[in-house]
């Protein structure tokens, strides 16, 4: 009996010590991770932490069109605004003769005139068997002096001198380019051949 006693004198914490171990390791626990905290949030600042969104309200307003109802516009009138329907600007030209006395063209119808006269000859054959006449003929030029277009019109009776007339549009050409003055994009210039052989004619 009194060893008994005896001995649960001497062992007085021996059923409690598991208890104490436990709240012991709870407490060393909550500081580990209290301490891990607060050296995450001293490392990162806040940076883990969700920042609240912020929203923003945009309105859009466009003024009201009041002389544009959509209700009067017909497919018709969509089809006026197609490329292929919009105003182009005519191809314009003008008829002159190489003695014109229009300013515009003045100029450029003597050079047209000196170039003609360099080339044209009285054919031999014409010459040599006193053969006469006037040929009337008007040729195209464009704009960059290109011959376009020999018209005859008023003929001789004697096709070599119509030949003639025309050999010697065609040698002449090309022309220069429109000077300034010329704003048309053709230019319809008449030429008269006159072939005489009498002294006073010349």
């Amino acid at each position: 009996m009194g060893q008994i006693l005896s001995g649960r004198k001497n062992n007085p914490s021996g059923p409690s010590r598991p208890g104490r171990s436990m709240k012991t390791c709870l407490i060393l626990s909550l500081l580990f991770h209290a301490g891990a905290f607060l050296g995450l949030q001293m490392v990162f600042p806040g940076s883990w932490i969700a920042r609240p969104l912020r929203t923003y309200n945009v309105e859009l307003f466009r003024p009201p069109i009041d002389s544009l109802d959509i209700e009067e516009i017909t497919k018709d009138d969509l089809a006026g605004l197609s490329p292929e329907k919009m105003p182009t600007q005519e191809k314009t030209e003008d008829t002159i003769s190489l003695d014109t006395k229009d300013k515009r063209y003045t100029h450029y119808a003597r050079i047209i005139k000196e170039s003609l006269m360099r080339h044209w000859a009285y054919p031999l054959f014409a010459r040599e068997n006193l053969i006469e006449g006037e040929v009337m003929a008007v040729f195209s030029v464009n704009r960059l002096g290109r011959l376009e277009d020999i018209r005859i019109l008023l003929p001789s009776a004697f096709d070599i001198l119509n030949v003639e007339a025309t050999r010697a549009i065609q040698a002449a050409a090309p022309f220069p380019a429109f000077p300034g003055s010329v704003t048309v994009e053709k230019l319809n210039i008449k030429a008269s051949f006159v072939y005489r052989l009498t002294a006073a004619s010349r």
